[in-house]
């Protein structure tokens, strides 16, 4: 009424009254009358504020990225913002402008410019996997920046919730994603049958390792047992040497003594010889008859041998000879 209006702010707007353009009153939460006509408000918010974005960069080799993400600040100076910012109210605290677009856009341009110069430096690939990167290079950036200190506004933090090619590139890197996997999993089948037949090879070649180690024990066992052999019968061989030896030093022992022996005997017969030759020397020139007759000492039958021997020397000259049965059982009868 009469151009006086009544105005409530709440505890997270900072309000600046000015009056006659000068500053009257200023707090947070403010309530006041004033009068219109000589009367402006400016109403500036102190709470926390995400901002979206979403720009695009241009990588090394020459493609497209869409950069989205999210920056949290609030406004620490809320002095400061508003003698750079318009944020004059009106008597129902609705803003005159819309001036929180320019801020936003500032903070946006500021986080693009931060981030230009890397992404520019990256590959495609290494770009799409470098958000963290790019959420450190943007608050830095950020933190760094005069044109936001001036503003008078604090940056909370920078989440960066993608980093994407265009479309027609995505399901090119899909399509060549996917036929790296298919190789690598081609390489893992073909590792694992490598490894099993790698492992069938060492298994296989174990088991010949092992045959031919059975082989050359059997080898050295057959070996031993030869060489056992061949000792056995080298000392056989030596053994029936020995034998024969001996049996030859006997016989030869053997053959010395008969040797001997017989020059033993052949000595004691020429001895005997000698003797007989010296005790028959005498009877040399005498009959055999006569020495016969003196030979038989007086035996009738001996006689009577001797006379018919005589008769069958002369039996061609005998015409008739009677022998009585008495006369031959007489010298056939024993005397005892």
């Amino acid at each position: 009424m009469f151009g006086i209006n009544y105005i409530k702010f709440d505890s997270m707007t900072y309000v600046i009254k000015f009056k006659n353009g000068k500053i009257d009153k200023e707090g947070r939460g403010l309530s006041f009358f004033y009068f219109a006509p000589t009367t402006s408000i400016s109403a500036v918010p102190m709470g926390s504020n995400n901002l979206p974005f979403i720009f695009s960069e241009t990588t090394k080799d020459y493609q497209t990225v869409n950069i989205q993400g999210q920056i949290s600040y609030k406004v620490s100076n809320p002095k400061l913002l508003a003698e750079l910012l318009d944020f004059t109210v009106d008597e129902k605290g609705t803003y005159k402008k819309d001036d929180s677009e320019k801020l936003n856009q500032r903070i946006i341009n500021d986080a693009q410019t931060s981030t230009s110069t890397y992404i520019h430096s990256l590959g495609l690939k290494d770009a799409i996997r470098s958000a963290k990167t790019i959420e450190q290079r943007i608050t830095e950036g950020l933190a760094a920046s005069q044109a936001i200190s001036m503003l008078g506004i604090d940056i909370l933090g920078v989440s960066i919730l993608g980093v994407r090619a265009t479309p027609e590139m995505e399901r090119a890197l899909e399509t060549e994603t996917r036929e790296q996997l298919q190789q690598e999993a081609d390489q893992a089948i073909y590792g694992r049958r490598n490894f099993a037949v790698e492992q069938e090879r060492r298994i296989k070649e174990s088991e010949l390792n092992t045959e031919i180690a059975v082989e050359e024990k059997k080898k050295q066992i057959s070996e031993k047992r030869m060489e056992a052999d061949v000792q056995k019968a080298e000392n056989d061989r030596k053994l029936r040497e020995m034998k024969v030896q001996a049996d030859i030093s006997v016989e030869n022992q053997r053959k010395n003594l008969i040797d001997q022996k017989t020059a033993n005997d052949r000595k004691e017969a020429d001895t005997q010889g000698y003797q007989i030759e010296a005790m028959l020397k005498p009877y040399k020139g005498v009959d055999w008859k006569t020495l016969t007759a003196l030979s038989s000492n007086g035996d009738a039958r001996f006689n009577i041998a001797l006379a018919f021997r005589q008769l069958a020397e002369n039996a061609d000259k005998i015409g008739h000879l009677n022998i009585t049965p008495d006369l031959l059982d007489t010298l056939l009868k024993d005397d005892k």
